[in-house]
């Protein structure tokens, strides 16, 4: 069974093939500058040299011809037809409280993702427009959504409800959604078995610290709480993103700089996060670099973001009434030493003991806790593209 995993941004396709025998990644790539001049795909098979294809790619259906082209090609492919393709997943990013679980993708589902386009603006769309593409390509192809918000619809109430006029959730449906769903649920699963405990009995907290990022409750297999909200905007501050802020403060500047809602959203979602702080880059290591070399903008862009991650590592220990794990994944949770060091150093209160020389890892799976740590914290890479192959090849059964 091979299952090809779909990701599509607005500009770009991330993509790979998976063959779920021994859950292999037998290719896998990316699609940039969609619809944009000098487009690229950059295809890797494995086993095989990385190639640069660069051809113009009008919009998401040129992208994913490209990519079935280049996995079937005579030189660069990896399998021989399309009909070795058992399914398509495709990565979903808000699913509204339609959906709690991963599912089959048909003209009710497509509806119901087009009626959350308004919650996620900047994704639904594309996916969308990427679950179209392959329809008219492999027309009959099973495909299946699977949604960044389904492993968050278990949160309570008290979690996911804002305090604004109940009528306002049931008419418009604004509530805590939550995201990174797929990322919170794989390391989560593994955090518990280098516990050794039932994943139904472990108290973990998963911080999926990227570009975007978000914290994750799990108490006893299930996502209690988590950092971003109706939108991917609020929690922790991000690369662009703002994260928490008062709300009247959008008032006050649509007032004070004349500009509209849809202006201040954009700053908030593009132009803030430790973008805005630092005035130096949305890249933490171009962040880290410049606070080296005694930029204090950088330092302090940097020191917020570590703050602001202990205290919501710190508000969801005291949510579950204690916690076993705490995990660090995605691109900056894997790879920095420095962040992980600095967001623990918080965290003493708890017991928690960091080694310095098991800290100093990246992207591996290593528990970097001294021996007499009351908590353990873990370095776990992130895979939802298998998460997504795996939901695909449980609904073919």
């Amino acid at each position: 069974m091979k299952i090809l995993v779909l990701n599509c941004g607005s500009s770009s396709l991330k993509y790979q093939l998976i063959n779920m025998i021994d859950e292999c990644v037998l290719a896998k790539g990316l699609c940039e500058r969609i619809g944009i001049e000098k487009s690229r795909l950059e295809h890797s098979p494995t086993g095989k040299d990385k190639c640069i294809v660069e051809e113009p790619m009008n919009d998401h259906t040129d992208a994913v011809r490209l990519v079935l082209n280049a996995l079937t090609d005579a030189a660069q492919g990896v399998i021989q037809s399309l009909d070795e393709l058992s399914a398509v997943g495709h990565r979903v990013v808000h699913g509204g409280e339609f959906f709690s679980d991963s599912v089959f993708i048909t003209d009710e589902v497509k509806k119901a993702i087009e009626a959350c386009c308004d919650l996620a603006p900047l994704h639904n769309p594309a996916n969308l427009i990427g679950i179209h593409a392959c329809e008219r390509l492999m027309p009959g192809k099973p495909q299946v959504a699977v949604f960044d918000t389904a492993f968050h619809q278990t949160m309570p109430e008290r979690a996911y409800l804002y305090a604004i006029p109940y009528k306002m959730y049931e008419k418009h449906k604004i509530r805590r959604y939550g995201f990174h769903g797929t990322s919170h649920k794989y390391v989560s699963v593994l955090a518990a078995e280098m516990l050794g405990k039932s994943y139904n009995e472990a108290k973990i907290i998963t911080c999926h610290l990227g570009n975007g990022a978000s914290v994750c409750a799990i108490d006893h297999g299930k996502s209690v709480d988590t950092s971003m909200g109706f939108t991917p905007l609020e929690g922790l501050a991000m690369g662009t993103r703002s994260g928490d802020i008062d709300p009247a403060v959008i008032a006050f500047l649509m007032q004070k700089e004349g500009i509209s809602a849809k202006d201040v959203e954009n700053l908030l979602n593009k132009k803030s996060g430790v973008l805005g702080l630092s005035d130096v880059s949305s890249d933490f290591r171009d962040i880290e670099s410049a606070a080296k070399n005694g930029n204090q903008r950088a330092q302090t862009a940097l020191d917020a973001y570590h703050y602001r991650v202990a205290k919501y590592i710190g508000a969801y220990t005291a949510a579950m009434g204690g916690a076993d794990a705490i995990v660090f994944t995605a691109g900056l949770g894997e790879n920095s030493a420095s962040t992980r060091a600095e967001v623990c150093s918080y965290l003493s209160y708890l017991g928690i003991t960091i080694d310095a020389e098991k800290n100093n890892c990246r992207g591996k799976k290593v528990d970097i806790t001294t021996s007499d740590s009351k908590i353990r914290v873990f370095t776990i890479p992130t895979n939802e593209e298998l998460v997504i192959a795996r939901d695909c090849k449980a609904l073919l059964g």
